[in-house]
């Protein structure tokens, strides 16, 4: 079992226990970044690969994370996933609904601790109801530091939030995560999910959600590797020494005021893994980390998110510009105010967050110049946030025209 089947990402209000609910899944802290560190809040994207096992016992969730069950005989491994773990902060939500485009499920974390919903509770439902993710789970979080009779009103909070939305059929599982209570009762839903339909023979595509430079300092010429991009295929199958083609690419002229400057980078892959173990083709579904044999200081620092890999030849134009047809969201929170021309808006495509200026307006067509160039999947949704109060807000959606 050496690549996961599914992707999972954790949505929820900031400081709600998402990190917490994912390292009592895969024993690993998502936020190893320096700035989340001092911030106390997810910033990038982190991600963990974990291994569902099953327990030949009577239990009612006869699911572990553990290679040992509680009588003590060994579990069998039943399903590998992949974690992503989404930040829940509203300025930093743009993050969020980039990964959104990898998620084949959502975990929706909501803390017994708080009033149900939250400003991002709210907002991630909007995500998960307008990308259409159909497969959720709803974690209530932090029930040890409330008493019975107020997570049970906050349990009623949650039902009620939920009725008439996508989610409102949504198993709800109460945790207590930072002490592993309950875990096995949200394993088992995780374990209840059918995995979709993957297309294995289509040219191969992938998203950049991640890359790295992974050489250390000091480590001589000859020893250099090339750039690690982390992400996931969306369809097809990669194998170790395939030439690909990362798009839109480096600009290498240095000067971001020059959008026609990028140029797609052609390079191979020289290794494959997922979770540490080695494989020789990776297929879609998961999180996979592809070494490549481009020059690491592309790589390092994230600096290839939002990129598109495929084969040579075969993936979309980047673009500077692009035209959509908007669908806005029923927000009461919102002002219902029309675009103008010269209006920024931060659109998520793909992995990767865009600023772009509205240049010209057809009733819902908007025609949109972006920062940089972006590669763009005609299947993709493209999320809208406008900046209203001096806050990103999530207005609507759009779906690329030709």
């Amino acid at each position: 079992m050496k690549q996961s089947e599914l992707n999972i990402g954790t949505l929820g209000h900031v400081d709600h226990g998402k990190t917490t609910v994912v390292s009592a899944i895969t024993h690993t802290w998502t936020d190893v970044h320096s700035e989340s560190l001092k911030r106390s809040m997810t910033i990038k994207l982190g991600y963990a690969d974990a291994v569902i096992r099953r327990c030949d016992d009577s239990r009612e969730f006869p699911y572990t994370v553990n290679e040992k069950c509680s009588n003590g005989t060994d579990s069998a491994p039943f399903r590998k996933v992949s974690l992503l773990d989404a930040p829940g902060h509203e300025t930093l939500m743009a993050t969020a609904i980039a990964s959104s485009s990898i998620i084949d499920c959502a975990l929706f974390v909501i803390s017994a601790s708080e009033q149900c919903p939250m400003p991002q509770t709210r907002e991630h439902l909007m995500i998960i109801s307008a990308l259409g993710i159909k497969n959720i789970i709803v974690a209530q979080t932090k029930i040890d530091v409330v008493g019975k009779e107020r997570a049970q009103k906050n349990y009623e909070q949650i039902m009620a939030f939920l009725k008439g939305s996508i989610a409102q059929d949504s198993p709800v599982v109460p945790l207590m995560a930072n002490k592993g209570i309950n875990i096995d009762a949200l394993l088992r839903e995780i374990a209840n999910i059918k995995i979709p339909d993957r297309d294995t023979g289509a040219d191969p595509l992938m998203y950049a959600a991640r890359s790295f430079d992974v050489n250390r300092p000091g480590t001589g010429i000859k020893d250099v590797v090339g750039g690690v991009i982390g992400g996931s295929i969306i369809r097809g199958t990669f194998k170790v020494g395939d030439e690909i083609e990362i798009r839109p690419g480096v600009n290498f002229s240095g000067d971001k005021s020059k959008r026609d400057a990028y140029e797609p980078l052609i390079s191979k892959i020289s290794s494959l893994s997922a979770g540490g173990e080695h494989l020789d083709k990776a297929i879609a579904g998961g999180l996979i980390a592809v070494g490549t044999e481009t020059d690491p200081s592309f790589t390092k620092a994230d600096g290839l998110v939002g990129q598109m890999i495929g084969r040579v030849g075969k993936l979309p134009e980047a673009s500077n510009s692009i035209t959509i047809n908007y669908s806005s969201l029923n927000r009461n929170d919102i002002p219902k105010q029309g675009f103008r021309k010269g209006e920024q808006m931060l659109l998520g495509i793909g992995t990767g967050t865009f600023v772009g200026t509205i240049t010209n307006i057809k009733k819902n067509r908007l025609e949109i110049q972006l920062n940089r160039p972006a590669c763009v999947d005609k299947s993709a949704k493209i999320s809208v946030l406008r900046n209203f109060g001096q806050r990103w807000k999530l207005s609507g959606f759009g779906v690329l025209m030709s």
